[in-house]
């Protein structure tokens, strides 16, 4: 007897809140099967549990995307498990305000590229070659608006989601003819966890689902790059547009993102 052909299987990093969360379920209701990856493997498993998804419909690996063979090791678990990813997103970030004048804050600057740049080069690395060889898959790389110009107090952030861009374009570049789509994503202002604590105006502020849904949207129809939502975008191109004395004096004295142990 012939057996059914397997749903499509998409491989999330940061599933277990925020914006990763809100990934999974948007995918989960257009019937994919799930690989979700975090630290929190109690927060996925309750999630999981709560939506009535059992192992094959919802594969979990607590990883840490900072740590290379951390997450090396779940993308090896995954295939072994459920077979290669359609849609492997590494969405896994993290967003601490630093000051270049404490010494302390060299490490935010560390640990913020081990975890979005090196993190996100890691979780993309188990899936390249089988994706080449089936020729087919998408990787998406979620970025930020935050990309586009440099903010004060937002350097080890700015910086990252910069040099997310960029990766994913010569990724993008390394790909062509074989089949394996590079999409780019730069959310605007998402009501997240990451976000919650912002102490400076959210223009166009959305929520995780809203995000969500226009992400599978984009990366459905195999998008190179995107900001969501499209109005910051254009606000993004204006600010990219201004010369630097102006940008700088918009900015002068402006609240900054809290510091690492920093209390409102």
């Amino acid at each position: 007897m012939t057996q059914p052909p397997l749903a499509p299987l998409v491989f999330i990093t940061g599933a277990s809140s925020g914006i990763g969360r809100a990934l999974a379920e948007r995918y989960r209701l257009a019937g994919f099967r799930l690989a979700l990856v975090a630290r929190r493997e109690g927060e996925l498993r309750a999630w999981a549990t709560s939506m009535g998804l059992d192992e094959q419909a919802c594969g979990i690996y607590p990883a840490d995307v900072s740590d290379t063979a951390s997450i090396v090791a779940a993308g090896h678990a995954c295939q072994a498990r459920q077979g290669l990813p359609d849609v492997v997103i590494a969405n896994a970030g993290i967003s601490v305000g630093m000051d270049t004048a404490e010494r302390d804050d060299l490490q935010v600057m560390a640990s913020t590229f081990a975890t979005n740049n090196v993190g996100m080069t890691a979780t993309f690395h188990p899936f390249i070659q089988g994706m080449r060889q089936r020729g087919s898959g998408t990787l998406v790389g979620i970025a930020s608006v935050a990309a586009i110009r440099g903010l004060p107090g937002h350097g080890a952030y700015c910086a990252s989601k910069a040099a997310v861009v960029s990766y994913c374009e010569s990724l993008r570049g390394e790909m062509r003819g074989t089949g394996v789509k590079v999409v780019t994503l730069l959310p605007g202002y998402v009501a997240t966890p990451l976000t919650e604590r912002n102490r400076y105006p959210m223009p166009f502020l959305m929520s995780s689902e809203a995000f969500a849904s226009k992400a599978f949207a984009a990366i459905a129809a195999g998008v190179s790059y995107r900001v969501i939502p499209w109005p910051m975008g254009l606000v993004a191109k204006l600010m990219r547009a201004l010369p630097n004395s102006w940008f700088d004096r918009l900015f002068a004295g402006q609240p900054r993102k809290h510091r690492q142990g920093e209390a409102d």
